[in-house]
């Protein structure tokens, strides 16, 4: 069975930094692409950061890019997504996904999602 749990969510004011980590389970986590979405209060997930297989190649959206960075551990089975200079805009649940391909992923269908873990970002 699937699973993928997320932590490191919380409260952190502007400016600062959280790291999310998704530890996966279930299968053979170096054959899944990665990635993370996030949903805010009244509006549709999107899709945040991906990073293929091995790691060499990483995705980001573009309100993201230069702030986070999403890295994986194959021998750790999980991956993170590191935010610096949150904003509150940043403000989210924040979701763990995979699927084999990543432009499946990337284009917000994958195949395992994870229960969430909350982000708020202070002002």
């Amino acid at each position: 069975q699937v699973q993928l749990v997320e932590s490191g969510g919380g409260l952190v004011q502007a400016g600062g930094s959280l790291r999310l980590s998704c530890a996966a389970s279930g299968r053979t986590f170096s054959s899944y692409a990665m990635g993370w979405f996030r949903q805010a209060p009244g509006k549709e997930r999107e899709f945040v950061a991906a990073i293929n297989c091995s790691g060499r190649s990483t995705y980001y959206a573009d309100s993201v890019k230069r702030r986070f960075t999403i890295s994986r551990d194959n021998a750790k089975n999980t991956v993170y997504l590191q935010m610096n200079s949150l904003k509150p805009e940043d403000t989210a649940v924040y979701y763990c996904a995979e699927d084999r391909a990543i432009v499946v992923l990337t284009n917000g269908s994958p195949a395992y999602w994870g229960q969430g873990t909350q982000v708020t970002v202070s002002s």
